[in-house]
């Protein structure tokens, strides 16, 4: 298992090397990290090959359209100005906040009922145009942006991560993990906001966000803001109605096409038509030209994003579960277990879902010896591996990739910052997480 450990540093090493200092392009370092890595643990050719195709092609069917339709959305919206009418609205309603702590807050409540990756596609162009209109440096806003999706996502149900965990350890108030999910996530979106903060100021004589001279607008006059939230707001409130489904009786006659309409790839399809009805004139042009941009922008995400598939469909080859069970044998660090074993596979694996299924099955059996098998308890456990399920973003996440590459980061700057700021949600979240379970086990 060590020796499986330090094939997988090797491989994140050689990342982080040949994409900052080698200067090469991301989806060739990551294909040549997920070779050097089969090769390290042993694989067969065959085998590698097998596993790098069923990585790629997992992350294009899960999300290719999802990253498709939203960068359309967001092409469109650019091209019409649409941008430009939501900047000014969001600036008029959350004046009176910090711009970072302003989009952190629109994360929030955008994540609660989207996954994250999915988010971040939708929003990526209105920050710009936040960026761009109020001069703000575009780090910080994308580093508060990022952050601000990515709590509620590892710690607020309906996301998948949450619920799932609920579901593994057989707890039954969900209401209750929604509350305190909630409490913390909040706080750590604040702890995001002010990373941001703190970048904004940090980069204020040294960044400066150049309009695109090459873009041709398509039509001069801006969109009322109504109109232009409507490509972001519609497919927002399909993905959110679409954890009712469940709720609702199986002979119910419009349930199967109201689970089709409120799929996030469907729900983003229904917001692109929004965003082609922007056009005031020459409808057909703008929606060409929108479709055009927006394969040319998706192409390159799409790539590196499925690259980052295959490095993680390699990883998934080593027993790390079995690792991570060794580690839950030392009973005395209660929270602790639940903390390093999601931050472990996390940080190994990439994907903070996997992370948080898996940690929540090794768990249950544990509640009892910890203490921790009433509802309460339970929740303690979920908000302590889903903080840990943050630690760290880095090139083996999808979403990693995302934030990158829809903000324009290159690779070394999306360490020293995306990086940075989940690490630093993970580690002040564990740490409230464990003041607020001390203060409720004195009680």
């Amino acid at each position: 298992m060590l020796l499986s450990l330090l094939s997988i540093f090797i491989a994140i090493l050689w990342i982080v090397v040949g994409t900052s200092k080698v200067k090469l392009h991301p989806f060739l370092v990551l294909f040549s990290a997920a070779l050097l890595l089969a090769f390290l643990l042993g694989l067969s050719p065959t085998e590698t090959l097998r596993l790098i195709q069923k990585g790629l092609g997992n992350i294009i069917q899960n999300i290719g359209l999802l990253i498709l339709f939203g960068t359309i959305i967001g092409v469109a919206l650019e091209q019409s100005k649409g941008t430009l009418s939501i900047a000014q609205g969001v600036l008029k309603y959350l004046h009176r906040l910090p711009l970072p702590y302003a989009v952190s807050c629109i994360g929030y409540l955008v994540s609660i009922p989207v996954f994250c990756d999915a988010a971040f596609v939708i929003l990526s162009h209105l920050n710009k145009t936040l960026s761009e209109k109020t001069k703000t440096p575009l780090v910080g806003l994308t580093v508060a942006l990022s952050t601000g999706l990515f709590a509620p996502h590892v710690l607020v149900p309906p996301t998948p991560g949450p619920l799932a965990a609920a579901s593994n350890l057989e707890l039954e108030n969900i209401l209750l993990l929604i509350c305190l999910g909630g409490v913390v996530a909040f706080i750590l979106i604040l702890v995001g906001g002010a990373y941001g903060n703190y970048l904004i100021k940090k980069n204020k004589h040294t960044f400066e966000e150049e309009p695109k001279q090459s873009e041709k607008i398509i039509d001069a006059s801006i969109p009322s803001f109504s109109s232009a939230i409507q490509p972001i707001l519609v497919p927002i409130i399909l993905m959110g109605l679409g954890a009712l489904i469940s709720f609702l009786p199986a002979e119910f006659a419009l349930k199967e096409f109201l689970s089709l309409i409120t799929h996030p790839t469907f729900a983003l399809g229904i917001g692109m038509i929004f965003a082609f009805k922007l056009a005031s004139n020459q409808p057909i042009n703008f929606i060409n030209s929108s479709l055009k941009k927006g394969f040319i922008q998706a192409a390159p995400i799409l790539m590196i994003t499925g690259m980052g598939g295959s490095l993680g469909s390699i990883i998934q080859t080593i027993p790390l579960q079995d690792f991570a069970k060794d580690i839950s044998s030392y009973e005395a660090l209660g929270l602790l277990i639940p903390f390093g074993i999601a931050a472990l596979l996390k940080t190994a694996q990439g994907s903070s879902t996997v992370a948080i299924i898996t940690t929540s099955s090794i768990m249950f059996p544990l509640l009892p010896l910890l203490n921790l098998d009433s509802d309460l308890g339970k929740v303690w456990v979920i908000m302590a591996l889903g903080v840990g399920s943050m630690t760290v973003s880095h090139a083996n996440d999808s979403y990693f990739w995302i934030v990158s590459q829809m903000s324009g980061m290159d690779v070394k700057t999306a360490y020293r910052t995306h990086t940075i700021g989940t690490l630093l949600q993970g580690v002040i979240g564990f740490f409230i997480v464990l003041v607020c379970y001390s203060l409720w086990r004195l009680f």
